[in-house]
C-alpha cells in the first residue's frame, strides 16, 4: 500500500476506485466497503484508493472540544487498511480553508480534477463537504456530469444492530468488549509506553507493566479487570489488565492502566506495547484487606487464562 500525506503527492492512478471516510476502527462495515471497492477495481481494471483526513476534522473545527475519542490511532488504522488490501491511502491534511469547500467543489476539485475518479464507493448514510452537505443524492447528480460511477453500500447489520464506529466506541466505554470485538471483527487494541510504578503489584506477587500517558483521543474501556493479549517487542503474551483507581492499596484519584503478563519477568520500562482486549471479567472493587485482594487476583488469573484459552489468538 502506498501512503500519501496530501492529494498533491498522488501520482496518476489507473482507473481509481475511491472511497471516503474516517474509517475509525476498520470494523466489519468498513471491511464490507473495502470488499466492494476491491471488486469494483477488478471489474474496471483499476486500483483502490481510500481518501481520509489527518488530523481528524473535529480537532481543527472545534479545537477547544476535547471530547473526541477514536478507536484507533492513525498508525494502527494505517496498518489495518494495509492488511485489508488497499492500494493507495491518502491522508490529506484537514484545514479550516479546506473545510470551506462545498461538497460539489470537493468532488470537482479533488476527486475529479486531482484524482480522476472512475468509481466512487461510499458507505451507508455518508456525508461530506462543508456543513456535511454532500450525500448520495448529490453524487448521483454529479456522476454523469463528471463521468464517474457512484455506488452506495448499505449498512452492515450484526444481529438486529447496524455496525458503526459510534456504537463500537460506546461498547468499549461500557466495558462490553465482546460486542465491540464482534463489530470490529478483531480484538480492540491500543498501545502505550511502560513506565515505572510504585511496585505494589510486585509486593502482591503480580508485577505489572504500568502504562504511561497514551494519546488523548484514544478511547479506553470502562474501569475493571480484563483478559488481554499483549505484544511486546514483536512477541505475543497473555495477561490480565486492570483499569481503575486501586481503592484497596491507594487513595489516589488517578486512573491507571496496569497489565500483568503471565510467565513473564523481563524489564520493559520505556517499551511501547500493544494491548489487545479480549473480554472483561469483573468490575473494580475495594477489598477489606490486602490478603483478600491477593485471593481475588489469583481468581482473576484463573478466569483470564480460561477465557484466553478459549479465544482464538487473532490480533
Amino acid at each position: 500500500m502506498r501512503v500519501y500525506h496530501s492529494v498533491d503527492e498522488v501520482p496518476e492512478i489507473k482507473n481509481p476506485v475511491i472511497t471516503l471516510g474516517t474509517f475509525d476502527g476498520v470494523h466489519l462495515g468498513h471491511q464490507k466497503i473495502i470488499s466492494f471497492l476491491k471488486e469494483s477495481a477488478e471489474r474496471v481494471d483499476g486500483e483502490t484508493v481510500l481518501f481520509t483526513f489527518h488530523p481528524h476534522p473535529r480537532m481543527v473545527l472545534y479545537p477547544d472540544d476535547h471530547n473526541l475519542e477514536l478507536i484507533q490511532n492513525i498508525k494502527r488504522r494505517t496498518q489495518r487498511l494495509e492488511e485489508e488490501g488497499i492500494d493507495h491511502l491518502i491522508l490529506h491534511p484537514f484545514t479550516k480553508e479546506f473545510a470551506r469547500q462545498s461538497a460539489t467543489e470537493f468532488v470537482r476539485n479533488i476527486l475529479v480534477n486531482k484524482l480522476n475518479v472512475k468509481v466512487l464507493t461510499i458507505g451507508y448514510n455518508h456525508h461530506f463537504g462543508k456543513n456535511r452537505e454532500g450525500n448520495i443524492d448529490l453524487l448521483k447528480e454529479l456522476a454523469p456530469i463528471y463521468n464517474f460511477e457512484v455506488q452506495e453500500i448499505p449498512a452492515l447489520r450484526h444481529g438486529e444492530l447496524s455496525i458503526s464506529s459510534t456504537k463500537i466506541r460506546r461498547a468499549i466505554k461500557d466495558g462490553d468488549i465482546t460486542k465491540a470485538n464482534a463489530f470490529l471483527g478483531a480484538p480492540f487494541n491500543f498501545s502505550g509506553t511502560v513506565v515505572k510504578g510504585d511496585k505494589i503489584g510486585t509486593q502482591l506477587g503480580y508485577p505489572t507493566a504500568n502504562i504511561g500517558e497514551i494519546e488523548k483521543t484514544q478511547v479506553i474501556p470502562k474501569i475493571g479487570v480484563y483478559a488481554v493479549r499483549v505484544r511486546v517487542e514483536g512477541r505475543l503474551h497473555s495477561g490480565m489488565m486492570n483499569i481503575g483507581y486501586r481503592p484497596t492499596v491507594t487513595d489516589s484519584s488517578e486512573k491507571r492502566i496496569e497489565v500483568h503478563l503471565f510467565d513473564f519477568d523481563n524489564s520493559i520500562y520505556g517499551t511501547e506495547i500493544e494491548i489487545y482486549v479480549i473480554a472483561k471479567t469483573r468490575d473494580e472493587k475495594s477489598f477489606s484487606s490486602v490478603d483478600e485482594l491477593k485471593e481475588q487476583l489469583a481468581i482473576d488469573e484463573i478466569n483470564c487464562k480460561r477465557i484466553l484459552d478459549q479465544s482464538p489468538a487473532r490480533v
